[in-house]
């Protein structure tokens, strides 16, 4: 689609080169390593994709299995993915979780062996011993990690071709859904599932074997527990285990309020994807406030569900808790029980539940958590995936689809014939229709035969709405064919029909050729004018020239600065209405067909350029085809052969244009004359298409776009942020809080809990050192019976140092220990009150901080200027409120929780360490020092990945949007193969991005692992070496606290990376709420006006030009007249003129200079709200909101019932809104798509009526409807707002000829303004010139309609303009 983009050649991925030790500890990462500290990457130094994750690779592995799941009767997406990769990551995951589960269950007993070296007077374990012991803990800290981190690394990339594989079918499902209102929100629903969803597939298989480790090892566990402490270890696991249920409901409410969630998250994306369309609508209504408060609404019951989850987080988050519990209650019943501590058993017993409580408590919980969330993924998927299959269109192009039931490829001879079952070939292989469509391009005779069709479109409520009935029609090779009729006939269904749009129910439709189409509304995709006329097509420079020329494109490329590689934006932001439509009809004119569809071309474009079209490209350039061409211009129908007249989808008539005028029935063509002032020349000059043109037809595809000396402007290329996220960046996430006191307040109590803890364990130790002390006292007071020894030991608690073991002091030890078990209650009942609240307030905190700042980003984005939407596209936009507004929400909280918590746990470590053994002081200043620069390394390298990564994710989702946009040009014009290439290119940009990153990630986890593992060594042996009197509670709290380190300090220095990282969606959200904004909404004081404003309606213009952005060229220049109160003026002009820039400097939409004063007063004084609710406009292009009709006629809840019922009345919509379900609270679709185009204008114009403003503004309102309904809305704006001053911008001349006062732009100046009748006596004049373009029968009405006009001015005389109007509107319809 967007073939002139710069394509990016990257470099060879350097990891399947390197050998496996390389591969094994990320040594071949180096240069990425070094490049990283010189400076942010870019794009082109990102290594190739591996080809084991091509994105086409392994979609088209998934759509094989996904047919062969579709055949079964209930297909699962998890079946799939078994099938696919069950069989590698299975076995592997148990060989890892066995190895790991062994370390885990010998490590306690070496440390136990180890402590009990250093017990008081023990004679048991030698030295040597004691160094196998030390050796032993190392090698199981060791194994782990140096499994773990290849292990994981191989499972992302698993997840990663899981994602790639089901985003390539949900992508392929987008271009198959129809277009009917049953798929009313499909947009939304797989933009979040392509974001959010299918990221948790990675999660989820990291934990998948901690479902059936955990079990496992609380059995194994629990055995060895029983051996060391008895009785004891049952009372403490029991109670550990008792809080699985309670985590297992815990789980599955967070599993529904993620669902809930979603569904909120969906809404309100939607919601922001309607604002951004809308933004200059909303703006013009000075509607800001009602849709904040609708977002404001959604957003809170997001909020709702998203404190849910938070605060089921933090009760998981409170899980650590749990181990020094169960320690308590273990060892103060093994007291009870009678036993004496000995530091062996403490540390032995403590290092188990450590360990249980890991697996257990916190991993099996969080695995179950993943695995459900991925489940409820997999659903979303399964159903998108199935839901489309009843939306999906009946008909596929492509020959390439493989037919479902029968697993064959279609021949030659199928494709030729292709007589698909109404061209579905739908699911399970049942057709739904059971008549034919017979689709045939290659057919030797061209026609279109439509024999009895009736053919509805799907609903949402199941009841199917009749499109088109029992129509019949014959359309031959080389004919003209017109459809005319009113507003909602059905012009548009028919040709869906042809397309295959619209399921056909009875009859059948013939369509011999292929097909081209250009859609009603233009199609419009971000890329330069070239791509989007060339579209798919292979490249033809002559063809292209005359097709731009045929389609009256050459002025206006002239005109743009870079010709027609000019990169217009998503939507097209940089083109008027009228160019958009000739751009959309110049790609259905070049691609090569047979049969042209064509769907009111010529509606949005002015009478002499309408002209040239019809002239130049439907009946020369096209005239040996077919062509159908929907129309009201009804000047045009001279010279169709072929003509239907359509009511309520039937066929009214049909003939050729003569007939019908002779069968008098017809109104609708009556007053029409014959003398068009079309001459029939040079029909044959396109006829015989140069030999040069057909020779380069056989050139294979993908003929270079560009010329070597071409190249294509990088616009505004979204902002990649250099180096750190900058401090203010935190400052203003903590400021979004507005309360310093709960901010301080919440760091104190993490202070606090870890100080507490921290206490606790020290406690422990001191009460094991003076158990060993007695138990030892009284080994020797056995030997030394009657010998008074009283050692010397100020530590102890509790003056304990007086308990003499004589046999009188039992009972005084028992009270001690009674006072000791109470102490050791006491503080570990406080410090249980302390996390909790902790972990509590924290969550509070961040949901406040999020909810301030989602206010904040919208009021950015409405307050913006016009400007910023038309330089950033709705894709970049929709980015901050899905994905980064998501990362605040959810994910943010926990990595902030991470980073605080690790770096006062590690702090807590050291200083433990510390006082067991201050010599240890060195290797922990060397381990963070080395820490500290691998952490540099790693967060240089890795931020700009991944900064790039998200930036490679923005495209994936505007395509989407943009396929969803443009689904019917797309699948007509059979581009869905080119543009999936082009998702998948897009995908594989994005995945060399994200191997990367895994790849950055791992690594550093990796080295940091094995640098913990050094200082833990240090640790161990450090006790063995320095052979001081140590105490065997010291050294186990030292090396029990040291082992704790190795994945927690990865973990914690890649949270704070990742801290970073997720503070980059902090940065951009703040980057769009500083985005420059409008002036202010209302008026200051001083400035208020004194009576009611505007009260006359008179507008002036002084010395007035008009910028887009500050250091734009002026759109206009030089304007200075004034339209008087109650005047009606029309504007006419060419395409470009800056017409439409008019209205945005009256709304104040861009950058004025010079002075508009309304009533006396200039606008710039008035506030935007004051202003732009006072004047009512009608927009060029018709923006509807979903929700329902009220809403869109009065968001803002001001008006009755009567009087809305009354302005529909007044625009005829009456009577189809009263057999709508609800009436006024009927349902809206995406953007009104449940409402032909012309109605939605209707609705439009009920609007401006309901606003009784003293200016109304018509932008080309009447460009989409019938003669007879432009008719009744020309009488009634007459009626309705004959008071008011209108402004009216027209294509159609006859629409102004009767106008007060008409004024001529060109160029963006004002040429002529005056009545009419007398501009048109000026020769040369530029009306003039527009007038007679129009053709000889027309011109002539038009000149007479200004007479009449203006002889009505002088005299008062009324009589017959009415009359002369509506022949005028027929002769010249829509010019």
């Amino acid at each position: 689609m967007n073939r002139t983009r710069r394509k990016v050649v990257r470099p060879k991925n350097p990891y399947t080169k390197a050998n496996c030790f390389s591969q094994w500890t990320f040594w071949w990462m180096r240069d990425l390593f070094k490049r990283g500290l010189q400076g942010p990457l870019t794009d082109e130094e990102l290594y190739q994709h591996r080809k084991t994750l091509d994105s086409e690779r392994v979609t088209n592995k998934f759509s094989e299995l996904w047919a062969d799941e579709k055949k079964r009767s209930n297909p699962s997406v998890v079946r799939m993915i078994l099938r696919a990769y069950g069989m590698l990551f299975i076995p592997l995951g148990l060989a890892f979780s066995v190895a790991e589960s062994c370390c885990k269950s010998l490590m306690p007993l070496f440390l136990g062996g180890l402590v009990g070296y250093f017990a008081t007077n023990q004679t048991t374990v030698t030295k040597e011993t004691a160094y196998m012991y030390a050796l032993g803990i190392v090698i199981c800290m060791l194994v782990p990690v140096i499994t773990f981190h290849p292990f994981i690394f191989y499972i992302f990339q698993v997840g990663t071709k899981l994602r790639l594989a089901l985003s390539g079918l949900i992508y392929r499902k987008c271009l198959q859904v129809s277009k009917s209102s049953s798929n009313d929100g499909l947009r939304a629903r797989a933009i979040n599932i392509l974001s959010n969803d299918l990221g948790r597939f990675d999660v989820a298989l990291c934990f998948l074997h901690d479902t059936w480790k955990g079990p496992l090892e609380s059995l194994l566990i629990g055995y060895l527990m029983y051996r060391e402490i008895g009785l004891s270890a049952v009372i403490g696991v029991s109670f550990m285990l008792s809080f699985i249920p309670l985590q297992a409901w815990a789980a599955k409410k967070a599993a529904y309020y993620r669902q809930m969630t979603a569904e909120r998250t969906d809404m309100r994306v939607k919601l922001m994807n309607e604002i951004i369309q809308g933004i200059q609508v909303i703006k013009m209504y000075a509607w800001e406030r009602s849709f904040a408060r609708v977002v404001a609404e959604v957003r809170l019951k997001e909020v709702k569900a998203i404190r849910g989850t938070a605060y089921i987080h933090a009760a998981l988050g409170c899980t650590s808790m749990i181990s020094p519990l169960s320690v308590f209650l273990a060892l103060c019943s093994y007291v009870y029980f009678g036993d004496a501590l000995t530091a062996q058993k403490v540390y032995t017993v403590s290092s188990y539940f450590n360990m249980l409580n890991d697996s257990m408590v916190h991993f099996w919980p969080l695995s179950i958590t993943f695995i459900a969330e991925a489940l409820v993924s997999a659903r979303r998927c399964k159903e998108f995936l199935l839901d489309g299959d009843r939306a999906e269109v009946p008909i596929n192009l492509e020959a390439n689809q493989q037919q479902t039931k029968t697993k064959r490829t279609l021949t030659k001879t199928d494709i030729q014939q292709n007589v698909e079952l109404n061209g579905s070939l739908l699911s399970n292989g049942l057709p739904q229709h059971s008549r034919l469509r017979d689709y045939n391009p290659e057919a030797s005779k061209k026609c279109v035969i439509l024999k009895n069709v009736s053919a509805s479109w799907d609903t949402s409520d199941g009841q199917p709405s009749c499109a088109i009935e029992n129509f019949s029609t014959d359309i031959q090779d080389q004919t003209l064919a017109a459809v005319v009729g009113p507003v909602g006939a059905g012009k548009s269904s028919f040709l869906n029909v042809l397309l295959g749009e619209v399921g056909i129910d009875k009859g059948e439709a013939l369509v011999h050729g292929k097909v081209s189409y250009a859609s009603q509304e233009p199609w419009v995709f971000e890329g330069t004018i070239r791509d989007n006329i060339v579209f798919v097509e292979d490249y033809n420079e002559r063809r292209y020239k005359k097709v731009v020329k045929a389609c009256g494109l050459e002025r206006d490329m002239e005109l743009l600065s870079r010709g027609d590689l000019t990169v217009v934006g998503e939507r097209g932001v940089s083109l008027s209405g009228g160019q958009k439509a000739r751009v959309s009809l110049a790609r259905a004119v070049y691609r090569k067909a047979d049969i042209y569809l064509l769907d009111d071309p010529l509606s949005a474009v002015d009478t002499h350029v309408g002209k040239h079209i019809f002239d130049r490209c439907i009946r020369d350039f096209l005239s040996n085809k077919i062509r159908i061409l929907v129309t009201h211009q009804v000047q045009y129908l001279f010279d169709v052969e072929h003509l239907l007249l359509m009511g309520s989808g039937k066929i009214v008539a049909q003939g050729s244009y003569q007939e019908l005028q002779r069968s008098r029935q017809f109104q609708f063509l009556e007053q029409t004359h014959d003398e068009s002032g079309i001459d029939t020349h040079s029909v044959s000059s396109y006829v015989s298409r140069s030999d040069s043109e057909k020779s380069l037809e056989h050139h294979p595809h993908n003929r270079p776009l560009l010329r070597p000396d071409e190249q294509v402007e990088e616009l505004n290329q979204e902002q990649q942020s250099v180096g750190s996220v900058k401090l203010h960046v935190y400052a203003s996430y903590l400021k979004a809080l507005e309360s310093t006191f709960l901010l301080g307040l919440i760091v104190t109590l993490f202070v606090c809990a870890r100080v507490m803890l921290t206490g606790v364990d020290y406690f422990l130790s001191r009460w094991v050192i003076w158990e060993e002390k007695i138990a030892a006292n009284a080994t020797e007071a056995t030997l030394l019976s009657d010998t008074d020894l009283v050692p010397a030991n100020d530590t102890l608690p509790l003056n304990a140092t007086d308990s003499v073991a004589t046999p009188f002091n039992g009972s005084i030890e028992a009270s001690v220990r009674q006072e000791l078990v109470l102490f050791y209650a006491i503080i570990l009942g406080a410090t249980m009150i302390v996390y909790l609240i902790r972990t509590f307030g924290f969550f509070k905190m961040c949901l406040r901080i999020s909810l301030h700042l989602h206010d904040r980003l919208f009021r950015g984005i409405t307050r913006a200027t016009m400007y910023f939407f038309n330089t950033n596209s709705s894709g970049r936009i929709l980015n901050r409120f899905s994905k980064d507004i998501r990362t605040v929400d959810t994910d943010l909280p926990h990595t902030l929780l991470d980073c605080l918590a690790f770096v006062i746990d590690v702090s807590g470590v050291l200083i433990i360490v510390a006082i067991a053994n201050y010599w240890l002081l060195v290797p922990a200043f060397f381990l963070v020092v080395i820490l500290g620069c691998i952490r540099y390394l790693y967060v240089n390298t890795s931020r700009s990945v991944k900064r790039l990564e998200s930036i490679s994710r923005s495209p994936v989702f505007s395509l989407t949007n943009q396929t969803f946009q443009g689904l019917t040009t797309i699948r007509a014009l059979g581009a869905q193969s080119a543009l999936e290439l082009e998702f998948h290119e897009y995908q594989n940009a994005n995945t060399s991005a994200w191997f990367l990153f895994l790849s950055c990630t791992r690594a550093f986890a990796l080295w940091s692992d094995l640098l913990c593992i050094a200082y833990m060594t240090a640790v161990t042996f450090s006790f063995l070496l320095l052979r001081n009197d140590f105490d065997s509670g010291d050294v186990g709290l030292a090396i029990l606290h040291s082992t704790t380190m190795t994945g927690m300090c990865q973990w914690g220095m890649r949270q704070t990376a990742e801290l970073e990282n997720q503070m980059t969606s902090v940065e951009r959200v703040i980057e769009y709420t500083e985005q420059p904004s409008e002036p202010p909404l209302e008026t200051a004081e001083k400035f208020k006006p004194k009576t009611e404003w505007p009260n006359k309606g008179r507008i002036e213009f002084i010395n007035f030009k008009l910028r887009y952005s500050p250091k734009e060229e002026t759109v206009l220049r030089n304007l200075n007249f004034t339209i008087e109160s109650q005047e009606k003026i029309g504007i006419v002009g060419r395409t470009g003129a800056g017409k439409s820039s008019i209205i945005q400097s009256i709304f104040r939409l861009a950058c004025n200079e010079g002075m508009i004063r309304i009533d006396d007063i200039d606008i710039e004084h008035m506030g935007l709200h004051d202003l732009r609710s006072r004047i009512s406009i009608i927009p060029q292009d018709p923006v509807l909101f979903s929700g329902t009709l009220r809403y869109n006629l009065d968001p803002k809840d001001e008006r009755s019932d009567e009087e809305m019922w009354k302005a529909l009345g007044d625009v005829e919509l009456r009577s189809y809104v009263s057999t709508l379900i609800g009436g006024l609270n009927c349902r809206m679709y995406d953007g009104g798509s449940n409402f032909s185009v012309g109605q939605r204008q209707l609705v439009c114009l009920a609007r401006a009526i309901l606003r009784h403003n003293k200016i109304l503004i018509m932008d080309e309102a009447t460009a989409n409807v019938d003669p007879e309904t432009d008719k009744l809305i020309q009488q009634t704006i007459r009626s309705k707002f004959a008071h008011c001053t209108v402004l009216t911008i027209a294509h159609r001349l006859h629409t102004v000829m009767d106008s007060d006062r008409v004024l001529v732009m060109d160029a963006g100046e004002a040429r002529e303004l005056g009545h009419p009748y007398e501009l048109l006596q000026r020769p040369g004049g530029y009306l003039r010139q527009l007038v007679d373009n129009t053709g000889a029968a027309t011109a002539f009405a038009l000149k007479q309609s200004a007479e009449q006009s203006y002889s009505k001015q002088l005299l008062g005389d009324d009589t017959a303009t009415d009359d002369l109007n509506i022949t005028l509107a027929l002769q010249e319809q829509t010019e």
